[in-house]
C-alpha cells in the first residue's frame, strides 16, 4: 500500500469516525427541535381553542340578547294587534247594524213601492170593492164586539139584582121564623107590646127629669176650675174640626137648638169626670164646641148648660 493510499485511506476513516460522532449529536438536536416546536403546536391549539370558546360564547350571549329582543318585539306586536281588534270590533259591529238597518229600509221601501205600484195598475171598482168590504167587516166586528160587552154587563147587573132580592128574602124568612118562634099565639104580640110600653114610659120618665144646672155648680166636688189650674194639660185637646168647611165660631147659649151634627158622637166627652163634670143621664150628653163645653139633649138638640172657654 503506497503513502497516498493509505492517507486517502486514513481520511475516509477518519471523515467515517467524524460522521460517526456527528450522527448522535444531530439527532439529539433534531429531537429537541421536534420536541419545542411540538409544545408550541400545542400552546397554539389550546390558545385558539380557548379563543374560540370565547368566541362562541360570546357569540351565544349575543344571540340569546337577539332571541329576547325578538320575543319581546313579537309580544309587543300582538298586543298592538290585540288592542286594535278591541277598539275596531264595536266599531264593526256598529257599522255592521248601521248596514242592516239600510238594508231593511230600503226592502221596506222596495216592498212600498212595489205595492203601490200593483195598487195603481189595479182596477179602480176592484179597489174600492176591497175597501169597502175592510170597512164593512171593521164595522161588523166593532158591533159584536160592543153588543157581547153590552149583554155581559146587563147579566152582571141581572145576577146583583137576584143575589140581592135572594139575601132580601132569606132575612125576611129568618126574621119571621124567628119571631114565630119567639112569640107564639096569644103571647106574640102582649110581650112585645110590653116592652115597647115600658121603654117609652122610661124615655118619657127621663125627659120630664130636666137637667138642674145650680145643684152641680154648688157642689165642690166638681170644681172644675181649681182642677185645671192644677192639671192644665188635661185641658188641652188640640185643634177643634168643626162639621162644616169654612164654619167660623159663634157664641153658643143655653136654649140655643143645635144641628144634629154638631153634637155627634164625634163632639161627646165620654169621660166626665176626667174634667170634674158631672154625670149625665137619659138624653142629656156633654159636647165640645170649639173651646166650651154644651150640654146638649139630644132628641131636640136644646143646650140646656154651657160653660165658655173651658179648654185651653
Amino acid at each position: 500500500m503506497t503513502l497516498r493510499e493509505l492517507l486517502s485511506a486514513g481520511s475516509a476513516t477518519a471523515l467515517a469516525v467524524a460522521i460517526a460522532f456527528a450522527l448522535p449529536v444531530q439527532s439529539a438536536s433534531a429531537a429537541e427541535a421536534e420536541a419545542a416546536s411540538a409544545d408550541t403546536q400545542r400552546a397554539d391549539r389550546d390558545r385558539t381553542r380557548g379563543d374560540r370558546a370565547r368566541g362562541n360564547r360570546g357569540e351565544r350571549r349575543e344571540a340569546r340578547q337577539d332571541n329576547r329582543e325578538r320575543r319581546e318585539a313579537r309580544q309587543d306586536r300582538q298586543e298592538r294587534q290585540t288592542r286594535n281588534n278591541n277598539t275596531q270590533r264595536p266599531q264593526a259591529r256598529q257599522q255592521q247594524r248601521q248596514q242592516a238597518r239600510q238594508d231593511t229600509r230600503q226592502d221596506i221601501r222596495q216592498d212600498t213601492r212595489q205595492q203601490r205600484r200593483a195598487e195603481r195598475h189595479e182596477p179602480a171598482a176592484r179597489r174600492s170593492t176591497t175597501r169597502y168590504g175592510g170597512r164593512v167587516e171593521r164595522q161588523t166586528a166593532q158591533r159584536q164586539a160592543d153588543r157581547r160587552t153590552a149583554t155581559r154587563a146587563d147579566r152582571q147587573v141581572e145576577r146583583r139584582v137576584e143575589r140581592q132580592v135572594e139575601r132580601r128574602a132569606n132575612r125576611r124568612a129568618d126574621a119571621r121564623s124567628e119571631r114565630n118562634r119567639t112569640y107564639r099565639n096569644s103571647d106574640r104580640n102582649r110581650t112585645y107590646s110590653d116592652n115597647r110600653r115600658a121603654e117609652r114610659r122610661s124615655h118619657y120618665r127621663q125627659n120630664q127629669r130636666r137637667w138642674n144646672r145650680h145643684t152641680w155648680r154648688n157642689n165642690s166636688r166638681y170644681n172644675w176650675n181649681s182642677h185645671r189650674r192644677n192639671y192644665r194639660n188635661t185641658y188641652r185637646l188640640g185643634r177643634y174640626y168643626a162639621p162644616y168647611r169654612n164654619y167660623r165660631y159663634s157664641r153658643i147659649n143655653i136654649g140655643f137648638h143645635l144641628g144634629n151634627v154638631f153634637f155627634s158622637s164625634r163632639y161627646w166627652i165620654n169621660d166626665p169626670w176626667t174634667y170634674r163634670l158631672p154625670e149625665v143621664y137619659g138624653p142629656y150628653r156633654w159636647v165640645r164646641y170649639y173651646d166650651d163645653v154644651l150640654l146638649v139633649n139630644t132628641y131636640t138638640g136644646e143646650v140646656v148648660d154651657v160653660i165658655h172657654d173651658f179648654f185651653w
